[in-house]
């Protein structure tokens, strides 16, 4: 690999991992500050520098791809010549009832800024989120690509969902406590 631009012939190879759902995250993560740290602009020539912004840009937008559960599947389809038709909407309805309840559920607990409800929200979402990333294996391994694109358009829901839960329960810690306004 040269120092003034990585190579590589798709994400997994640019962080030296195996083209697959499952991967190692902190070997992703440990690769990322290898990139970081070998591309970064004060080790490259003046020629070379200005290229280390567009470097970095690439090493994190792959390294985003590959962090989360939803992008990675996406990915996998897109490098197995399959396109993930964004305006085909999800039929399952006992999938989308169950996404209805828990996200009026996440709605309520923050409303009611009921911490305890959101981190018990979030176990139930990361259950989801494992389920279909099964279902995404099993699909993508059998070439089964109408279930692998219906797993991923659901872990894309379940994603963002589960970060919205992340928010409601950052916004939550930084609320001010007026309690010591009651005294």
């Amino acid at each position: 690999m040269s120092d003034t631009a990585p190579t590589f012939a798709n994400f997994f190879a640019l962080f030296e991992l195996p083209v697959a759902f499952d991967i190692d995250t902190n070997k992703l993560s440990e690769r990322l500050r290898q990139l970081q740290s070998q591309f970064h602009p004060d080790k490259l020539s003046a020629l070379d520098k200005a290229s280390s912004e567009q470097n970095s840009a690439v090493i994190n937008h792959a390294y985003d791809i590959l962090l989360h559960p939803d992008s990675r599947a996406n990915y996998l389809l897109e490098l197995s010549g399959q396109e993930l038709n964004t305006d085909h909407s999800i039929a399952d309805l006992d999938f989308l009832d169950d996404a209805m309840d828990m996200r009026m559920a996440l709605d309520d607990a923050e409303a009611n800024t009921d911490l305890l409800r959101i981190e018990q929200l979030k176990v139930t979402a990361d259950d989801r989120i494992a389920t279909q990333s099964q279902r995404f294996i099993q699909a993508y391994d059998h070439h089964d690509w109408p279930m692998a694109m219906d797993a991923t358009q659901k872990l894309k829901f379940l994603v963002k969902l589960k970060k919205d839960m992340d928010t409601a329960v950052d916004n939550s810690q930084r609320q001010p406590d007026d309690d010591d306004l009651y005294l």
